[in-house]
């Protein structure tokens, strides 16, 4: 076996590594046996160098084989599974997951917590009293057998290498390296053993690949790499040029998806949902067409099926019946200040604006649940000068976050609403 030296000193060089190359890089970043500063040469060398398709195939499956692989395909034939690469407002997961599972699609979703300028869904569900988000194979398997679906965090021992890769990933600025990108995500995504994955790629300035041709590619990686790996795939590239749906926020996002689930959604948000959920409907085989998944919304039956997929992960069913979300008391707007139409939404900066309020004392303190944004105008829209743009909610009157806030609206004379669709990769 090839010591850390020469495998580092191949790539730095520009060759291909072989598949007990990238095994040696996971287990030692597994095992401990290679140091921080020999992964994060490999980290750097990979990001500057590039990693094929093949070498991208042979680390993602290696990573995948570095812990835990649950294989519930095997006991739940057909599950699918579905993955965004994260967002502001982006509570899709919320509202797909159960309409899939009230379609007779089983779905599985290992979701994770916030990262950067986005919430995670994790943190988002967890505004449910009692929801219990842990998951093991056994329970992950209950929840399915008893609702269709099944949502939690991955456990200690899915993919263990990838934790430490990520964080060095992040120190090392490596994090935007799209091989990199596709073996984190698909090393955790392809250890349940979902049988498809259905990918919601975003772009624009609330993204993290912001560049429509970098998410367009990234999309185009994730679809190969599942394909590589005997796996069904497909992605929407989708904008998050603004926010996703009228709330923003932990509280208020939770709230948003259960009106989704009984019909009475945002237009942005069930547009993306229904054509995510048409194309896990076609990996999964399933002659499900649009208005079928329509049905299920207007009869309330994709709601009652959260219902009880929540309660059988121990959500509390009094509060399930009539949930209590309301936004935080400290009311600012936004307001036009002048006439034209609406142009440029600072969305990354909206999303760290809600990240840093939502979590008064620093990443690490308690996270207020009830910060949150409402978006009352869209991109292209024309405006009249002192017209509502956006409201925020904080727990108290805080004029850093004000100031911030009412600077992420830019007024035009002119303006274009971009396309909520940008792409679509089909199956390979």
């Amino acid at each position: 076996m090839s010591s850390p030296y020469q495998i580092l000193a191949r790539k730095r060089r520009g060759l291909s590594l072989g598949a007990d190359d990238l095994a040696a890089i996971v287990s030692g970043a597994s095992d401990g046996t290679w140091s921080e500063a020999e992964l994060a040469a490999f980290l750097m060398a990979a990001a500057i160098r590039g990693l094929d398709q093949e070498e991208t195939h042979r680390l993602t499956l290696a990573m995948m084989q570095s812990g835990d692989c649950w294989d519930l395909a095997s006991d739940i034939p057909g599950v699918v599974d579905k993955h965004s690469t994260g967002g502001v407002g982006d509570k899709v997961s919320l509202v797909l997951a159960p309409l899939m599972a009230a379609a007779r699609i089983p779905i599985i979703m290992l979701t994770g917590r916030g990262l950067g300028h986005t919430a995670g869904t994790a943190d988002k569900l967890e505004v449910i009293p009692g929801l219990d988000l842990e998951l093991s194979r056994a329970r992950c398997l209950e929840a399915v057998e008893q609702t269709g679906m099944a949502i939690g965090v991955a456990t200690a021992d899915i993919a263990p290498a990838d934790r430490r890769l990520y964080a060095l990933r992040d120190r090392t600025a490596t994090v935007d390296s799209l091989p990199l990108i596709v073996a984190s995500i698909l090393s955790k995504n392809l250890a349940t053993g979902a049988e498809a994955v259905a990918f919601d790629v975003k772009t624009g300035d609330g993204a993290f690949m912001s560049q429509p041709e970098e998410a367009v590619e990234l999309a185009h990686r994730l679809v190969e790499t599942c394909a590589a790996l005997d796996r069904r795939a497909s992605a929407l590239v989708t904008d998050m040029s603004q926010p996703l749906g009228d709330w923003s926020g932990h509280s208020m996002e939770v709230s948003e998806a259960l009106q989704c689930l009984a019909g009475d959604g945002p237009r942005d948000v069930m547009e993306v949902v229904f054509e995510l959920a048409m194309d896990l409907a076609q990996l999964a085989d399933s002659p499900a067409r649009r208005r079928d998944f329509e049905d299920l919304v207007n009869s309330g039956l994709a709601r009652e099926t959260f219902a009880r997929w929540a309660e059988m992960q121990g959500a509390d069913a009094q509060w399930l019946a009539a949930p209590t979300l309301e936004p935080a008391p400290h009311e600012v707007v936004c307001e036009a200040s002048c006439g034209g139409y609406l142009s440029h939404v600072a969305t990354r900066e909206l999303g760290l604006l809600l990240a840093e309020a939502s979590h008064p004392e620093g990443a690490l303190g308690t996270l207020d649940e009830q910060v949150a944004l409402r978006s009352e105008t869209r991109l292209g829209d024309p405006v009249e000068e002192a017209q509502l743009l956006a409201r925020l909610y904080l727990r108290r009157p805080d004029p850093r976050f004000e100031e911030r806030f009412r600077a992420c609206f830019t007024i035009a004379d002119e303006a274009v609403a971009p396309a909520l669709i940008r792409d679509r990769i089909a199956a390979a």
